[in-house]
């Protein structure tokens, strides 16, 4: 896996370090946007005073607000999707006036280039996708295979074009305000007086992505045994199989077991597993936030692929199986047998937990 290049390694010609104010087009996803703070890591390389501004969606904004590459937040007024054309026209209209020297679109879509060229800006950057030619003034044209990670193509636009693919780059970091964190815990009457393994269950690409919920069941039972905790976080669309793991349980272990999902808004989430002491996730935005966060990490990979988002730390131990249908990147399971995820078992994802912890874990908080 790529590692965290020096930040005084990199050169960047003069006419892009002389770039004050740059608005990035986000992308929806919340694991993509995590990625994406690779790229304004590279910008504040590239020019410590520029000011980044990013359009996102208003479901993003939390998490972008640990981001401190990040100067502020431009709600986009339409949904995932939508093309809106009227609206993206008023939108980039208003913002022509800001004073942007360059936009780095990172959606492929064709609607996400029509903002920045409302907006007037001079320099649009982004991949050709949908054949955005007059949109976008300085089209790059992907080679998958010369990037295969999400975050080398988004770490490309910070950098001129015919630039060789990083191999090398600075991995995305949160920063939380722990002053708020005893307020948090009486919130959600937790408390940090066991070791702390938080499980993200969910995954919202679909069920393809998903570890079965009692294979999850038996590894919160195997560490709660060993006088751990455990925290079940998701957004309210995982309560069904967060509520199934922690019903798995025996009646005694569920005191230790505190199903979060859908209870949390974003910012809190990330506030809370920055408590972690360990974290077991799916193929998730929650993955990249843990990973963001410098919590060791086991990840399962089904349907996709480590090839292309791998959680991007240090301390990750990912785990998936070699069968030949996988990876096949659907939402359902197209030979409806789910075996990518069924023949990992219980036992290995623990052996990963404890090489990743394999030094006692101290509760200093």
């Amino acid at each position: 896996m790529p590692l965290v290049s020096p930040m005084n390694e990199m050169e960047f010609p003069v006419e892009l370090k002389t770039i004050q104010k740059i608005l990035v087009i986000g992308p929806a996803w919340i694991g993509d946007m995590m990625m994406a703070q690779t790229l304004f890591k590279l910008l504040k390389m590239r020019n410590p005073q520029v000011q980044i501004d990013v359009l996102a969606s208003s479901w993003t904004r939390q998490l972008i607000a640990c981001m401190p590459e990040v100067n502020q937040v431009i709600d986009m007024p339409l949904g995932h999707g939508k093309l809106g054309l009227g609206a993206r026209r008023a939108l980039g209209k208003s913002l022509a006036a800001s004073g942007y020297e360059q936009a780095i679109v990172l959606p492929n879509s064709l609607k996400s280039a029509f903002i920045p060229f409302f907006a007037r800006i001079p320099l649009r950057t982004g991949w050709r996708g949908e054949y955005r030619y007059g949109l976008l003034n300085d089209v790059r044209v992907l080679d998958k295979k010369r990037y295969p990670l999400m975050v080398q193509r988004y770490a490309a636009l910070a950098l001129p074009k015919g630039t060789e693919p990083l191999q090398t780059f600075p991995f995305p970091s949160l920063q939380v305000n722990q002053h708020q964190r005893p307020q948090l815990l009486t919130k959600f009457a937790l408390q940090l007086d066991r070791p702390l393994l938080i499980i993200c269950p969910g995954a919202e690409y679909g069920p393809a992505k998903r570890w079965p919920e009692h294979y999850f069941a038996e590894v919160a039972d195997k560490k709660i045994r060993a006088g751990w905790q455990v925290w079940l976080m998701g957004s309210a669309k995982d309560n069904e199989v967060t509520d199934a793991i922690r019903n798995l349980l025996l009646d005694e272990e569920r005191h230790h077991c505190f199903n979060l999902a859908g209870s949390t808004s974003l910012g809190e989430a990330i506030e809370l597993i920055a408590c972690a002491d360990a974290v077991l996730s799916n193929d998730s935005g929650l993955m990249h936030i843990a990973a963001a966060l410098q919590k060791p990490l086991a990840v399962i990979y089904g349907s996709t692929s480590p090839e292309h988002t791998p959680p991007l730390s240090a301390s990750v131990s990912i785990i998936s199986t070699q069968i030949e249908c996988s990876p096949c990147f659907e939402r359902e399971c197209p030979k409806v047998h789910h075996k990518c995820l069924r023949d990992l078992m219980p036992h290995q994802v623990l052996v990963a937990l404890d090489k990743l912890l394999a030094e006692p874990v101290h509760i200093s908080r």
